[in-house]
């Protein structure tokens, strides 16, 4: 019986892939990215997905409150007071909140993950456009520039720098807190992340964190990239510092 068994795993040690099989449970699999291509193909394309429309929303919603909080210096407190504080609920609760009015979707994961990059955006926006000096305003004011025009001319290409800065910031925290999505299905590489830690399947979970750290590096240099075309009246001081 002892022959047996040992003959049967032996055998079926042999027709498993040599690098995942449960005898080995290697880090590191080249097999694994073979075999499972298609799943880790998809599960990237749902975190990148999920964290491009998460900063989106969070931008759109983060502007318009720094105008405010700059106009109206008396909502400042409130508004900064407010985005800090949801940023401080669990997503574990902030998930679940949200399911009765979006479903077990991606939606959920989406706005759950913009409020929390209000935190970082408001306050970045809201610097970059205190930044901008008050004789430059005035400047624009003086050439007849009106308040729409002089905000989009003159104050957002000067505080461009400053709010790049927190973009990136946000960016990079919504790639790592994107996998906590997996808490209604939806985390992308954190679905392959909750899957090796329950399975102790090494490959799997080595890969997806490996991918969101990739990721997340890609994105911040893109941001980088951006920072530079839009700025370029700043290389200049750049290369002369």
């Amino acid at each position: 019986m002892t022959l047996l068994a040992a003959a049967t795993a032996a055998a079926s040690s042999a027709d498993d892939p040599s690098c995942y099989s449960r005898l080995t449970n290697e880090w590191f699999c080249r097999q694994y990215l073979q075999d499972y291509r298609s799943e880790i193909v998809d599960a990237t394309v749902e975190h990148i997905q999920i964290t491009i429309a998460a900063v989106v929303l969070a931008v759109l919603i983060a502007f318009p409150l720094a105008l405010v909080a700059r106009r109206l210096p008396r909502l400042e407190s409130s508004i900064l007071g407010v985005s800090t504080a949801l940023y401080t609920v669990p997503s574990l609760a902030l998930f679940p909140l949200l399911v009765p009015f979006t479903g077990l979707t991606a939606t959920t994961v989406v706005i759950g993950l913009a409020i929390y990059a209000l935190t970082i955006l408001v306050r970045s926006m809201l610097e970059g456009l205190r930044s901008v000096p008050d004789e430059v305003r005035e400047s624009a004011t003086g050439l007849g520039y009106g308040a729409t025009r002089r905000l989009l001319r003159v104050e957002l290409p000067l505080a461009l720098p400053v709010m790049m800065g927190g973009l990136r910031v946000a960016t990079v925290s919504t790639v790592a807190l994107t996998t906590v999505g997996t808490i209604v299905s939806f985390g992308g590489l954190g679905n392959m992340i909750s899957d090796g830690v329950l399975t102790n399947f090494r490959a799997e979970l080595m890969t997806a964190s490996i991918l969101c750290v990739v990721l997340a590096v890609v994105l911040d240099l893109l941001i980088v990239g951006s920072q530079w075309l839009l700025t370029p009246w700043t290389h200049g001081k750049a290369a002369a510092a």
